[in-house]
């Protein structure tokens, strides 16, 4: 196990009637005007938006209310909330939404604190250098946005997707009410569901050993959400198995699953620049990608014991102790044929996205210094080119 430092400042609020307490706690950070950020028009149409308001109200807070934010969140309504915020001298933040709003209200509460440009900071040319306080409300259990130190927004300018990582992305609270989850389509629920598994497998596969802990708890998060997923997509209005998805997307994403180890990272990267390329659903790209990554894994013989750990505490395979690599494949299989019963995409033509754009796709991926991509086994052109070539399909 590395050393490690854990700092997560989120107060979570979790439970029924959650939301109502937004006032109160926006005002516990010494708040006094607020912008309320949000996506779409369901916030609107289900009175969330107005109970919202209604605590604010009640709590003494002048607000402002700036909607818009939609998956893959794009920098043009982030410079709007910035200049909003200065022009009308907004003191703290509350997003109302899934990860998308929440990102975008990430990066304005962050870009209020930076001198310049926000999108230096997304273009690694700047530091995160603080936020003002910032709150969410959510209403979908996908990203985990509500509890991790990250953010991603896409550059309409190129299309990149790009993001940042530091603890002034944590939002100061959150507010988890899981029943303003079970308005979610089946399709918005499997995208959760696909991304939030992609967050654990990014910490499960790591080179640094005796790390046993993470592992088990990474297995129990995992497990949990292949039990409750299609129970919630069975009955949306199932609140115990919609409440278990809400707080595995926490777990998943606000590193408790990741501390002492090295997190990957690649397959977020090559799914960023799909999610980008063809304005997609992130948590369909991820469900594409993840599994061409495993498989690929799997041909290069660099991972054979770790998948079929995961093969037998996840998916319920028998080991197969003298070729662990068909139980690391059996294990595979069963996470496609799940996905492919939640209902999302199995290949390239299922998200519009076409074989001939590989190279596009190669070319815009976030590198490290050396030029490769990701920890766990560093990706060259020709490794991602592979990888995207099996989750092409045939």
């Amino acid at each position: 196990m590395k050393n490690f430092e854990f700092f997560s400042p989120t107060h979570y609020v979790f439970g029924r009637g959650a939301e109502n307490k937004a006032g109160d706690e926006l005002k516990k950070l010494g708040g006094t005007y607020a912008l309320i950020h949000y996506g779409g028009g369901s916030a609107v149409r289900s009175g969330l938006i107005e109970r919202v308001k209604q605590s604010l109200d009640e709590a003494g807070l002048k607000y402002e209310v700036l909607g818009g934010a939609q998956p893959n969140p794009r920098a043009a309504l982030v410079y709007k909330g910035i200049e909003l915020c200065r022009e009308k001298g907004i003191d703290c933040l509350l997003a109302v939404g899934g990860g998308s709003a929440i990102d975008s209200c990430k990066a304005i509460a962050t870009g209020l604190k930076y001198d310049g440009d926000f999108w230096d900071m997304f273009a690694g040319k700047a530091k995160v250098p603080g936020a003002i306080p910032f709150g969410v409300v959510l209403t979908m259990a996908a990203a985990g946005s509500e509890g991790s130190n990250s953010c991603v927004i896409t550059n309409e300018d190129g299309m990149l997707k790009r993001s940042t990582s530091s603890d002034f992305n944590r939002p100061r609270f959150a507010l988890m009410n899981p029943e303003l989850t079970e308005t979610l389509g089946a399709y918005q629920t499997a995208c959760g569901v696909a991304d939030m598994m992609s967050h654990v497998f990014e910490r499960y596969f790591t080179n640094v050993p005796d790390v046993s802990l993470t592992d088990r708890l990474c297995e129990a998060v995992l497990s949990s959400i292949v039990e409750a997923a299609p129970r919630a997509l069975a009955n949306p209005r199932d609140y115990e198995a919609r409440a278990t998805l809400m707080w595995s997307s926490t777990l998943a994403h606000n590193d408790t699953c990741g501390l002492g180890r090295e997190s990957d990272g690649a397959s977020h990267k090559l799914a960023h620049e799909l999610s980008a390329l063809y304005d997609t659903a992130h948590g369909a790209t991820m469900g594409l990608i993840f599994p061409a990554y495993m498989r690929f894994l799997l041909k290069k013989g660099d991972a054979d014991m770790r998948l079929a750990r995961l093969a037998v505490n996840v998916w319920g395979c028998q080991m197969d102790y003298e070729h662990p690599d068909r139980t690391a494949l059996e294990g595979i299989c069963r996470y496609e044929n799940f996905l492919k019963s939640l209902g999302l995409p199995r290949d390239f033509a299922a998200i519009g996205a076409r074989r001939e754009d590989i190279p596009a796709l190669i070319a815009k991926v976030r590198r490290r210094a050396d030029g490769l991509v990701g920890n766990f086994r560093p990706l060259n052109d020709d490794d991602m080119r592979a990888i995207y070539e099996i989750a092409a399909g045939e």
